[in-house]
């Protein structure tokens, strides 16, 4: 039900971050200091691999006849390994613009890739590139940053990156790799972001033993229950797989600021730490969305000594089987979808009230088996909310709403369902 909204991207803090360290290094360099051999050759080795496909230009200022590439080819930074070297090697590799208007490379990533031995950072832009990582990747004992994304790279993830003693932030997504993840990968010490979403990754997500603070797995294959993870983690995505099991792993998380499980098969209730701050330190979740799984239970109440704490987050729980009457814990959310569970009793008035005063903008809570909405009295309904409660034990339906296409014509329950679920109820409005 809810559109994924991604905060700004880590991924690309890091890419950020690394790129004005590595450009002063050549700046600095003297352009009497040559490219060294070994390092010219590998560029020889990558324009015979790759060239650009129809409408893109990368390659137009790798002109082997220029007196050094380090100042003049694109996606090319130098610097010099030592004060005494009388080389240049190159630092930072980038194959490809990242531009909207650039279609990017095809071909092949060739081995000798692995030989640029400085190498800190490589980044390869969306294109058409296929085939297998090199297996000698795990030659660049200075990499810290790996990007390959938005290609059509294939072959399993090589357990030879699981090697490199520095890399720090891994993006392999939106490609075709399958097989496993390689659990050796998972335990590199230095490893603070790791992006494999989008491709054809299958089998259990291995223990996570190093720090993470990014994963994002979402759009695979994977099976099995969620892993260990560390309590560093700000960002954890693994929506669109076949994921199970109880969502334990998720009670010790207090650096958390993004969750999304949803479309798995996650069962048993949902931890009371995603929605309850009860130590008074600062709550960071901005979304929680496990839409599309089994679970059960409740929404946790507030208890005495703690509050929530969701002002301004997005909270989707939609399509599970979650039961009883709904806690006031969401009240300060800006959208809530709780559609397509098995609520009863009435909608809590904080809720009413968020929507009516335009602070909660969406509220979905259509197909269940509420038996009322208290509409605040004198209070339009702002034209920026959107509100669906149809098809629950209410009648007449509350109007005017705004319902997704999803939601049907119907607008209330039959008596003889809210029945089942709501004996005790009185089916008013």
């Amino acid at each position: 039900m809810a559109q994924t909204t991604i905060p700004f991207s880590l991924q690309l803090f890091f890419l950020c971050s690394f790129l004005p360290l590595l450009s002063s290094s050549t700046q600095q360099q003297s352009p009497t200091l040559s490219l060294s051999p070994s390092d010219l050759n590998s560029l020889l080795q990558i324009n015979n691999s790759l060239t650009d496909l129809p409408g893109s230009h990368f390659f137009s200022t790798w002109d082997f006849s220029s007196p050094n590439p380090c100042f003049s080819f694109s996606g090319v930074i130098c610097s010099r390994s030592s004060p005494f070297s009388s080389f240049l090697q190159i630092s930072s590799l980038s194959l490809g613009t990242g531009l909207t208007d650039s279609p990017g490379l095809t071909g092949t990533l060739p081995a000798a890739i692995a030989d640029l031995s400085a190498l800190e950072q490589l980044i390869v832009y969306a294109g058409a590139i296929t085939g297998p990582i090199p297996s000698r990747i795990s030659n660049l004992n200075s990499l810290l940053l790996l990007s390959i994304t938005n290609n059509l790279i294939s072959g399993p993830i090589p357990d030879s990156i699981s090697t490199l003693p520095n890399l720090h932030t891994l993006d392999l997504s939106h490609n075709r790799l399958h097989g496993s993840i390689p659990p050796s990968l998972a335990a590199l010490p230095g490893l603070k972001v790791l992006i494999l979403a989008d491709n054809r990754l299958s089998g259990q997500v291995p223990e996570i033993l190093s720090q993470l603070i990014h994963l994002d797995l979402k759009k695979n294959a994977l099976s099995g229950r969620l892993p260990h993870l560390p309590s560093t983690l700000r960002y954890l995505s693994a929506s669109d797989n076949a994921m199970w099991g109880p969502l334990d792993n998720l009670r010790s998380l207090p650096d958390l600021e993004f969750l999304d499980l949803g479309m798995n098969g996650f069962s048993g209730v949902i931890p009371e730490s995603l929605f309850l701050n009860g130590n008074g330190g600062a709550y960071k979740l901005t979304s929680v969305l496990l839409q599309r799984n089994n679970l059960t239970g409740g929404i946790p109440a507030v208890p005495p000594d703690g509050h929530s704490a969701m002002v301004g987050s997005t909270v989707d729980l939609s399509h599970n089987g979650l039961s009883g009457e709904l806690s006031t814990v969401l009240a300060e959310a800006e959208s809530v979808y709780l559609n397509n569970n098995r609520f009863t009793g009435m909608v809590p008035l904080e809720y009413a009230r968020s929507v009516y005063s335009g602070s909660m903008k969406t509220l979905y809570v259509q197909h269940n088996y509420l038996s009322g909405f208290p509409v605040p009295a004198g209070s339009p309904l702002p034209l920026s909310a959107s509100l669906c409660v149809s098809y629950n034990c209410m009648v007449p339906p509350v109007g005017p709403t705004a319902c997704p296409a999803s939601a049907g014509e119907q607008q209330w329950r039959p008596a003889y369902q809210c029945s089942i679920f709501n004996r005790s109820s009185v089916i008013n409005g």
